[in-house]
C-alpha cells in the first residue's frame, strides 16, 4: 500500500510523518527531498534537463547550481513543465525502487505537490491531507525557516489548492484530513485515529 501524506507549507507534513515512523510505518519516501537529490545523483537527469532547455545550471567545476534552475523556472511556465516532464519519470523510477527494496507491506509518500500536478493522477492507496487554518501555517514556516512573512507569504500564495483546502473546498482524492492546529498531543491522537480508519 502506498499512503500519501500531503499538506501546503507549515501543515506539519513532516510531523505527521514522524509520528507514522513511530508507530510503526518507517519505510517512508519524502518525494520533495527525493527529487532535489536527482538532480545531482541520477546520472543523466540533469544533462536532459539542460539539453532541452539549451543551458548549463551547474557551475565552472561541474556542479550543480540549484539557484540556477529556480531562477529559470521560477517565472517560466514552459521550462517548468520541461523540467518536470523530464523529473517526473526518474522520481517514479527512484520511488518504485525503493519501495521494491524496502520490505515493507506499507510504504509512506511525503509530497507537497501530489494533488497539484497531474503527472500524479491516479498515484496511491490512500491519501492524507495535513491541513491547519492559513495564519496558523504561515506563522509556523517563518519560525521553521527563519524567513520574513513576504517571502513565506509568496510561496504560500503559489499553492492555490492547498489553500482552498484550508477554506474549506472539498477533493475526492483525499481519503482522511488530518487538522493539526492544536498540540502535538492532538496531532498525535488524530494521526492514530486516520491510521486506524484507513488500514487498520
Amino acid at each position: 500500500m502506498i499512503l500519501v501524506v500531503t499538506g501546503g507549507i507549515g501543515s506539519g507534513k513532516s510531523q505527521v510523518c514522524g509520528i507514522l515512523s513511530k508507530m510503526g510505518l518507517s519505510a517512508q519516501y519524502n518525494a520533495d527531498l527525493r527529487a532535489k537529490a536527482l538532480y545531482e545523483e541520477h546520472p543523466t537527469l540533469l544533462a536532459q534537463i539542460e539539453k532541452s532547455l539549451g543551458c548549463s545550471f551547474r557551475d565552472r567545476d561541474g556542479r550543480f547550481v540549484p539557484s540556477l534552475l529556480a531562477s529559470r523556472i521560477f517565472t517560466d511556465r514552459q521550462a517548468l513543465e520541461t523540467v518536470e516532464a523530464h523529473l517526473f519519470p526518474a522520481l517514479m523510477e527512484d520511488f518504485h525502487s525503493f519501495a521494491g527494496s524496502c520490505g515493507e507491506d506499507i510504504v509512506v509518500f511525503e509530497s507537497a505537490t501530489v494533488l497539484e500536478k497531474s503527472q500524479f493522477d491516479g498515484f496511491g492507496d490512500k491519501i492524507i491531507l495535513v491541513d491547519a487554518p492559513f495564519e496558523t501555517r504561515l506563522e509556523r514556516a517563518c519560525r521553521r525557516d527563519g524567513s520574513a512573512r513576504e517571502e513565506v507569504l509568496a510561496r504560500m500564495l503559489n499553492q492555490k489548492l492547498m489553500n482552498d483546502l484550508s477554506a474549506g473546498a472539498v477533493d475526492p482524492r483525499i481519503d482522511c484530513v488530518i487538522v493539526n492546529d492544536g498540540t502535538l498531543e492532538d496531532l498525535e491522537s488524530r494521526t492514530g485515529n486516520a491510521i486506524n480508519s484507513l488500514i487498520r
